[in-house]
């Protein structure tokens, strides 16, 4: 799919389209990363940054690199500090990453006006200055005075309205993006233009208020939905089934039921678990148990679900050709909980279909199943994604297009 054919990607420059070569390019990452202590539990982010900054290093181009880290209170809170994050890229760049504790305009500049040679900058986690999610000018003005080019691809965080994301390219004359959100871009797109039949959506975790929006996108788009995770109670609940002590938002229950009707009036279909893995409390593997219908009994809740329904969402999603996946099936984190969810990800590792998985506990799950190299796309975007495909518009894309256009841009 070209570029230009791509309404979300229309009038925006990439990183190809500059000259680098002795250029200061600032280059506006997602590398909100988890952490344990100072241990990064999951590099994604971090490895799928590399293409751009490796392009830009071998373009000639001196390197800023900005993210976020987190929400800290301040920055005197220094669990949030990148440095972890500096260390583990100098190491896959094998460069010295200076980490600028206090980047003050001045700190930079000395180091870029020097002879920098094997080096890059990483500026401290962006959000220990309160200007940053205030989208304040001064701010964006300090990174503006050292810069010749933005470059975004930081797709997690185009969904905020942020001096790095928003303030500085809204003053920069030479702005782009990358090559991850370009990626982004063009894989969210297969979902929402033209997308290949048999279109299934699969949407799980805990609420349907965190899905309404994707749902009203999708329901004209998709060919079926297969509903799991905790969200499938309330539509359980809406089919006046019993679900015991199971999650339920009560009040998105006429929701449910209309949501129920309107697929069904669409000729399409709906999948809901038939029997479930249950237990008395949350995370108990004690009195684990599983039903033998999609009943579920007073005292029990469900936490993920049984082998009749995989095997069910198995069969459905062999005879896909696209398949979007927002949400596990159950407590995936737990053992004892995470057969419903790691058989999705290996109905959807062996499936020829587009695959694409958005969200964050989702890309977790294809991890933590050992399937993710056999998704065709797991986005980092995290809400960002769902609110591109709600489609919503980004400030951090809109902000990039030259000024007629945006303003075009449905």
């Amino acid at each position: 799919m070209a570029q230009n054919e791509i309404a979300g990607l229309r009038g925006i420059k990439t990183v190809r389209d500059f000259e680098l070569a002795g250029k200061t390019v600032f280059l506006r990452l997602d590398l909100n990363v988890p952490l344990s202590g100072t241990k990064i539990t999951d590099e994604t982010r971090i490895t799928a940054s590399l293409p751009t900054i490796n392009y830009c290093l071998e373009k000639g181009a001196k390197l800023i690199i900005a993210s976020h880290l987190g929400r800290p209170k301040s920055a005197n809170d220094k669990k949030y500090s990148l440095e972890p994050v500096a260390i583990r890229m100098s190491e896959l760049l094998n460069k010295e990453v200076v980490l600028m504790e206090e980047p003050s305009s001045e700190g930079v500049k000395h180091i870029l006006y020097g002879n920098m040679k094997n080096e890059i900058i990483m500026l401290e986690n962006l959000r220990f200055d309160e200007g940053e999610v205030e989208n304040k000018t001064e701010l964006a003005n300090q990174w503006a005075s050292y810069s010749d080019i933005y470059i975004n691809d930081a797709f997690g965080a185009c969904h905020r309205a942020h001096a790095s994301i928003h303030a500085f390219p809204e003053m920069m004359q030479k702005k782009g993006i990358g090559f991850l959100i370009e990626k982004e871009i063009k894989m969210l797109a297969s979902l929402t233009d033209n997308p290949k039949k048999p279109y299934i959506a699969v949407l799980g975790g805990a609420k349907i208020s965190d899905k309404i929006e994707v749902i009203e996108k999708l329901i004209d788009l998709v060919d079926g939905f297969i509903i799991g995770g905790a969200m499938a109670y309330t539509f359980l609940k809406a089919k006046d089934i019993a679900v015991g002590k199971s999650l339920v938002e009560t009040d998105k229950i006429k929701y449910a039921k209309d949501m129920i009707q309107r697929v069904e009036a669409r000729n399409k279909s709906m999948l809901l678990p038939v029997d479930h893995v249950v237990s008395t409390e949350f995370g108990n593997t004690e009195n684990k148990k599983i039903t033998d219908s999609a009943s579920i009994a007073e005292n029990y809740m469900g936490l993920d679900i049984g082998p009749q329904s995989i095997k069910n969402f198995t069969a459905a999603l062999n005879g896909a050709a696209t398949v979007f996946w927002n949400g596990p099936m159950g407590v995936f984190e737990n053992k004892a909980f995470c057969e419903g969810t790691f058989a999705v990800a290996k109905a959807l590792a062996e499936s020829s279909a587009i695959k694409i998985v958005g969200g964050g506990d989702s890309a977790a799950a294809a991890e933590a199943s050992g399937y993710a190299s056999k998704m065709t796309h797991i986005s980092t975007g995290g809400g960002a994604s769902l609110e591109y495909l709600q489609g919503e518009k980004l400030p951090g894309l809109e902000i990039l297009r030259p000024r007629k256009q945006s303003e075009k841009v449905d």
